[in-house]
């Protein structure tokens, strides 16, 4: 088995942190779905990253299904259990993954030629955003995790969409959302999160 992506890729970065997590027996393959001789393409017809190989020709990928799976795995998937806990989890997840999508359009939009590009469609990015971040700190409520008492998927999801902002939308959410800011500063001081960074970024405490 094995995961491909990019080092930068914030949905291949969700995947690589769950297997740190989980001590999963997965080598990392970093492979630019934008480069000519790429072979995602090949294991994707989407043409994006993470694609996992389970075996040669069966590949899984989407970065949920490819997160679910790897979760479940060892038949121990990360906590919470319970409907009420699991369906929070799963909104967590779900705002995060939102909230990548947005940095990502904007990040695209401001790529086109001046000519081209289109303000409103920067502003609404931005405001997507800025909802998601004031929605996701009015949830919190400081502590070590998003949802109970230990580590979930939410905690990665979460986490990764945040620091994500971070390197490719950088500006201070931090000083309106203090709770939230304190509990990323926690979770991505993580191993996990320290190995996986891009490279030539620094962590924001």
């Amino acid at each position: 088995m094995k995961l491909y992506g990019s080092d930068f890729s914030p949905y291949a970065r969700k995947a690589r942190v769950l297997i740190i997590e989980k001590n999963i027996d997965c080598p990392y393959v970093v492979d630019d779905p934008w480069a000519g001789d790429s072979a995602i393409p090949v294991m994707n017809p989407l043409g994006k990253v993470p694609v996992l190989e389970l075996a040669p020709g069966n590949y899984l990928y989407e970065s949920p299904l490819v997160v679910h799976y790897l979760d479940h795995l060892d038949g121990k998937p990360l906590p919470p259990h319970d409907a009420e806990g699991y369906w929070a989890a799963q909104r967590w997840q779900a705002l995060g993954q939102g909230m990548i999508d947005a940095v990502i359009a904007r990040i695209l939009e401001s790529r086109r030629p001046a000519d081209k590009q289109m303000p409103e469609k920067m502003q609404r990015e931005e405001m997507r955003i800025a909802r998601a971040v004031k929605m996701a700190g009015d949830a919190c409520d400081g502590g070590p995790y998003l949802v109970g008492k230990t580590f979930s998927l939410a905690d990665i999801v979460m986490a990764v969409a945040l620091q994500y902002i971070d390197i490719r939308y950088p500006h201070d959410w931090r000083s309106a959302q203090s709770a939230l800011a304190k509990w990323h500063a926690g979770i991505t001081a993580r191993q996990s999160f320290m190995q996986t960074m891009p490279p030539g970024f620094k962590r924001i405490a």
